[in-house]
């Protein structure tokens, strides 16, 4: 056991390991690259010191970027025959990632702002803040001043300022949440509840920059991630909220002006978690032991620890897990492998002192911290598996 104040000497097996297993987006690749690449379509100066994109979209006057939560790009090829029009465009990077952890609060984030999780600090779902508290970032209730907590501009104001007409078109529900200001603030927003009007919304806003205008359009779709959680990323109900996306897809191809590029993306794929392989810390209290609070996601736990017992629980987590996960600690071992990308100064405190990335279909939670319908779900992501990472990057150009 670690003496407190002290973290475990750093075990470079584990940090080869990691790096081994998942290689985050390089700069100008992934998750973060989609709105620069926007950007540059639509001719608009990148950001000083926000990388190039390795891929690019053709020169275009207006562009909707879609991102279909929930929507991995190995689920998708598995269920391609729900999505005849998205199995006709175009995949820009036939490899493309998110971050890690590969969650919508994270990877929301790095699409908003071009930075890799350790950039903007938002490092998970939920986190513990420097009070103590367990906060969830996509909930915000009684959170830190969003401004304050990730000030870096978004993409969405730079293409505002540089004149393009930049809507969103979500659920009224986000439109001015914390997390919202977090992470897309910036521009016009449109609400819509119903998946139907959404596509009426996204075709007003580009109607609305005018015939010589530039615009920008983000188009939120969650309903595939909701059916994977509650049903799993096998089932029918998956599939059934696929072809919703694919038509809604095809309508925005169909009445969009000459000019314009669709690119469609997601935050993360999943994995069917079944509840006979989670580990519950409620009530294994071998995992408990020397844990103060859990935060993360089922698929990427992050412990805060009691004093001195950092070393104690990475040894106990390995033991207990086995092949199941990768366990390490926060500094020496999952920043040093780059799993955050490069960590902001002060950031690194928002990760958990000890970080663990789940390989089959294991998860690790508890249940004391989390809502029912959260303990229901079926499918789950956070992880770096293939499953949970690897994300679509598809374009249509009208």
């Amino acid at each position: 056991m670690s003496t407190p104040g002290t973290a475990p000497a750093p075990r470079p097996a584990a940090v080869d390991a990691a790096r081994a297993l998942y290689r985050p987006p390089a700069p100008g690749e992934g998750l973060a690259s989609v709105l620069p690449a926007a950007l540059v379509a639509l001719g608009v100066d990148l950001p000083s010191g926000t990388p190039v994109p390795t891929w690019s979209l053709p020169a275009a006057r207006h562009v909707v970027v879609v991102l279909v939560d929930g929507l991995g790009s190995r689920q998708l090829a598995r269920r391609s025959g729900h999505a005849p029009f998205l199995r006709s465009m175009t995949p820009a990077d036939r490899d493309a990632r998110c971050g890690f952890p590969s969650t919508t609060a994270t990877s929301l984030t790095s699409l908003g702002t071009g930075l890799p999780p350790g950039g903007h600090g938002i490092v998970g779902w939920q986190t513990v803040l420097p009070d103590g508290r367990l906060f969830n970032h996509l909930g915000w209730r009684d959170g830190p001043d969003p401004l304050e907590h990730q000030p870096a501009p978004t993409l969405l104001q730079h293409a505002e300022d540089a004149g393009v007409s930049v809507t969103t078109v979500s659920r009224p529900l986000f439109e001015n949440s914390g997390f919202t200001r977090v992470a897309l603030r910036g521009g016009g927003y449109v609400g819509t509840e119903d998946p139907g009007e959404r596509a009426a919304g996204v075709l007003g806003a580009l109607a609305g920059a005018g015939r010589s205008g530039r615009s920008l359009v983000y188009a939120y779709w969650d309903e595939v991630d909701k059916a994977g959680h509650v049903h799993g990323p096998g089932s029918m109900e998956w599939g059934e909220a696929l072809e919703g996306v694919d038509a809604f897809v095809r309508e925005l191809a169909a009445g969009a002006p000459r000019g314009t590029v669709v690119v469609l993306t997601s935050d993360h794929g999943m994995v069917d978690a079944p509840h006979e392989h989670r580990r519950d810390l409620a009530d294994d209290a071998v995992l408990a032991a020397g844990v103060r609070v859990l935060a993360g996601e089922p698929r990427a736990p992050q412990a805060w620890c009691e004093p001195g017992a950092v070393g104690q629980v990475v040894a106990t987590w390995t033991r207990e897990l086995g092949d199941s996960a990768l366990v390490l600690t926060r500094q020496e071992e999952a920043v040093e492998a780059g799993w955050f990308g490069p960590v902001r100064p002060g950031y690194e405190e928002r990760v958990g002192e000890v970080v663990a990335a789940m390989l089959d279909a294991t998860t690790v939670l508890d249940s004391r911290l989390l809502r029912p319908q959260v303990l229901a779900l079926r499918g789950h992501h956070g992880s770096v598996t293939d499953a949970e990472t690897a994300v679509p990057l598809l374009v249509h150009e009208v």
